[in-house]
């Protein structure tokens, strides 16, 4: 009998690489540990996001200012700001960015997917996923290039070596490919607060060493799923890895060792000039 594939997304396999004791309480504990409120980057991220989603379904002639001031206004929410003031203070600087950010596209180019949702299949796991934004733009070349594009709002801008090394990023390429049966190697990163953007593109082989990794990482996730089942919160294989980001954590309230750690950051901490940028800062948490 064929061995079942594992189904995760990039999301999933990174949690248990960066805390196995945070993914045993997101994805194995039940009931599920309540996790902690949405931070307040978190909801900008949202907001965001959902801005850039909703305006390419505007026709060209409602492409304005002051129609993007109405659609972050639209999705904002005061969650994990410290007051109204701050929460204010974010979304009047939140719609500047992305009025500046839309400032550099054109109705005429179009994405063939926004918010879409991508798969991959290899002979031992189902990689599943949401990417941003999907475009098929010209080559200079007279060709057509496949772009898998991310947006990051976080207050640091994102470097070519992270873009070169997201696993997510790399995953979601080959399943571009993989679903268009065409080549797509590239990939960015737009950072919407600065508008800037940090270009990669993958090689075959590059592309292949991702998926290699996600395969390990799956194949470890399997043998602790199993233990998992048998021995439940006894198994040795969700120890924490305890850092800095302890402080950030959604699950710390229910780790005595993480809590101990480091100090609990604010939900807004993330917004505040003097403090290091959360772990994902920029990026909504995942539906899965």
């Amino acid at each position: 009998m064929p061995e079942r594939l594992y189904v995760a997304s990039p999301s999933r396999l990174l949690a248990y690489v960066d805390c196995p004791r945070r993914y045993r309480l997101q994805y194995l504990d039940r009931p599920k540990p309540t996790p902690a409120p949405q931070r307040a980057h978190t909801s900008l991220g949202i907001a965001v996001h959902n801005t850039l989603r909703d305006w390419w379904d505007l026709p060209a002639q409602q492409w304005s200012a002051s129609r993007a001031m109405e659609l972050v206004r639209a999705s904002w929410v005061a969650t994990g700001f410290r007051d109204e003031a701050m929460s204010r203070r974010w979304l009047e600087r939140s719609q500047r960015h992305v009025v500046d950010y839309l400032r550099g596209l054109s109705p005429a180019n179009r994405p063939i997917g926004v918010e879409r949702t991508v798969s991959l299949r290899t002979g031992s796991i189902i990689v599943q996923g949401r990417i941003d934004r999907l475009d098929d733009r010209p080559t200079s070349d007279g060709g057509r290039a496949l772009v898998v594009v991310d947006y990051k709002t976080s207050r640091r801008t994102s470097t070519e070596q992270e873009l070169r090394t997201s696993l997510p990023m790399a995953l979601y390429a080959v399943a571009v490919g993989a679903m268009f049966r065409r080549s797509c190697v590239d990939v960015e990163l737009h950072h919407v607060p600065s508008s800037t953007v940090v270009r990669h593109r993958h090689t075959t082989e590059s592309l292949q060493r991702k998926v290699a990794e996600a395969e390990s990482i799956a194949a470890d996730l399997k043998r602790a799923d199993a233990d998992y089942a048998e021995r439940g919160v006894e198994s040795p294989h969700f120890p924490p890895r305890l850092s800095a980001l302890c402080g950030w954590c959604d699950f710390r309230a229910h780790c005595a060792e993480g809590a101990a750690h480091a100090p609990e950051q604010s939900p807004w901490a993330a917004l505040e000039p003097d403090t290091a940028p959360a772990p994902g800062q920029g990026r909504a948490s995942p539906a899965d």
